[in-house]
């Protein structure tokens, strides 16, 4: 048997990490400027979070929800203290595109409706309805396209009061910042807005932090740069720095119903030792405001290069545009300068580091990418 093929791969082994770093199979060394799609929220083998696996996984790895699992009551506490939610409710799942199917779900059985507002450039998952709520048709297959969303232009206040408005939209459902989508971000006029039009018309407001949340925008969520309160928070990626892992934050006005929602593997013993252990780091090691300060750095720093079209970014989740594709300048970073960066679109580099990076791992990075830029 072989594996099905559906990704294009760097021919890169890598077998070992340690921070911001990771190395592969013939020793060489790299700067990874990606964290695995955002995943390595506190890098890699951190070793917290390496002590905490060993020693969970030595007591119990995993037990159904059938059971009370004090992990998760802990979990649940520290998130919600941390990230300012703790009067909202959890559960919890193995992956991004999982919570928004639950959000999403859990929406439409709130409101009775069953049309979802969406953004342009919007990614949300590959499953059934997160993947109609994606604006990507190639990745929507016929099953899926039930003409239950509306594609919105972000940042369109009147388009977006006018489609809240016709008042059978079960949610509207927007990025902190929309990662694929090239780093994008919804201002906060238009999140104030969307969130007075939800509660005009009662309508569920989701907030899909799943890439931009867990610190990585220099607040714990990026909406809260805009200080307004969604009623539903979507997160993943980051929340266990690897280990397979999401939640949905659900507002107190939603009462929970047996059978609605479930899950086999979803907040397993091993996953919420994992994730209180990233809390642990994410507060000791002071991970949020680094974020901000490093990603400030870095954002100022980039918009000083001389070659690049735009920058934009919050804290370390930045886009790079060119007016160029990147494909050779993203392979010249990867197999030259040993720094491994994700893309966007075509022609956008995007930046989603570990929230560890330090100054002088950010310097190191400036040095490298000028360097490849000017080998263009």
């Amino acid at each position: 048997m072989k594996l099905f093929d559906v990704y294009p791969l760097f021919n890169i082994d890598i077998v070992e990490g340690r921070g911001c770093r990771v190395y592969d199979s013939e020793g060489q060394e790299y700067l990874d400027l990606y964290g695995g799609h955002a995943v390595v929220s506190v890098g890699h083998s951190h070793p917290t979070v390496v002590k905490a696996i060993k020693e969970q996984a030595e007591k119990l790895i995993f037990y159904s929800n059938s059971v009370i699992n004090d992990l998760q009551v802990k979990f649940a506490e520290r998130l919600g203290k941390v990230c300012g939610y703790d009067d909202y409710q959890l559960f919890l799942i193995n992956s991004g595109a999982e919570a928004n199917e639950n959000a999403i779900k859990l929406a439409s059985f709130h409101t009775g409706r069953k049309r979802i507002i969406a953004f342009k450039k919007a990614f949300h998952g590959r499953t059934s309805a997160a993947v109609e709520a994606t604006d990507n048709p190639k990745i929507n297959a016929p099953v899926n396209a039930n003409g239950n969303v509306t594609f919105l232009p972000l940042n369109d206040i009147d388009a977006a009061c006018r489609e809240i408005h016709k008042g059978d939209v079960a949610a509207v459902i927007v990025e902190g910042v929309q990662g694929v989508g090239g780093i994008r971000i919804p201002t906060a006029d238009f999140l104030r807005v969307l969130r007075e039009e939800c509660d005009a018309t009662g309508t569920v407001l989701i907030l899909d932090e799943i890439q931009s949340g867990y610190g990585r925008t220099g607040r714990f969520f990026a909406h809260q740069h805009a200080g307004i309160k969604p009623d539903i928070i979507t997160v993943a990626k980051g929340i266990a720095t690897g280990f397979p892992m999401g939640g949905v934050l659900i507002s107190p006005k939603f009462t929970p119903s047996y059978g609605q929602l479930g899950t086999t593997f979803g907040g397993n013993h091993l996953a919420c030792a994992t994730a209180i252990a990233v809390l642990d780091v994410i507060e000791s090691e002071h991970l949020v405001d680094n974020a901000a300060k490093v990603g400030a750095y870095l954002i100022d720093s980039l918009k000083k290069m001389d070659g690049i079209k735009e920058v934009r970014g919050l804290g370390l989740m930045i886009g790079i545009e060119m007016d160029y594709p990147v494909k050779e300048l993203r392979n010249k970073l990867i197999y030259e300068e040993h720094v491994f960066t994700g893309a966007a679109s075509t022609d956008i580099i995007r930046l989603l580091p570990p929230l560890t990076l330090t100054m002088e791992e950010a310097d190191e990075f400036l040095t490298r990418f000028r360097h490849a830029l000017n080998q263009q």
